[in-house]
């Protein structure tokens, strides 16, 4: 699947990623437009845009996390593993950023292969495919724009 997902070498989004709720959609959308912007700081070898980057795709996975919970909870879908595989998915992101940042920009070809790969797996398969897809078949019985007030 991941070869469907790339366009000039940059993640995109196709409509295999949808979980069929627009607002968690447009979310994934915007979020894997800030790992391909992680993406291209770490091949830049650019430090300060890679801070940044990551502080901008914390934040806004913080917001789109609060909005899964809140969808899945009024769409009855039991989000308590969902909720703790998010919080590991956060920490593995810090770690990443942590390790890259500590570095001051002087990576390895090696390690810039391996960073980006590592992020765009965690974004498109841990997140997206293994952990959202859960909540599709719940959330096929709700319309498409169904968010709770």
């Amino acid at each position: 699947m991941m070869s469907l997902l790339w366009k000039d070498k940059k993640l995109a989004w196709t409509n295999e990623l949808s979980v069929g709720n627009a607002v968690i959609d447009a979310e994934h959308k915007n979020l894997i437009s800030m790992v391909n912007d992680v993406a291209h700081a770490i091949k830049t070898r650019d430090c300060s845009a890679l801070a940044h980057a990551f502080e901008i795709l914390e934040s806004w996975l913080h917001v789109h996390f609060m909005n899964e919970e809140q969808i899945a909870l009024a769409a009855k879908f039991d989000f308590s593993k969902h909720k703790a595989k998010q919080q590991y998915g956060l920490k593995e992101l810090r770690h990443m950023r942590d390790e890259l940042v500590g570095k001051g920009g002087v990576w390895s070809d090696g390690t810039v292969d391996h960073f980006t790969k590592s992020l765009k797996h965690w974004m498109i398969d841990k997140h997206i495919i293994e952990l959202d897809m859960q909540m599709k078949p719940v959330l096929q019985g709700y319309p498409y724009d169904f968010m709770p007030v």
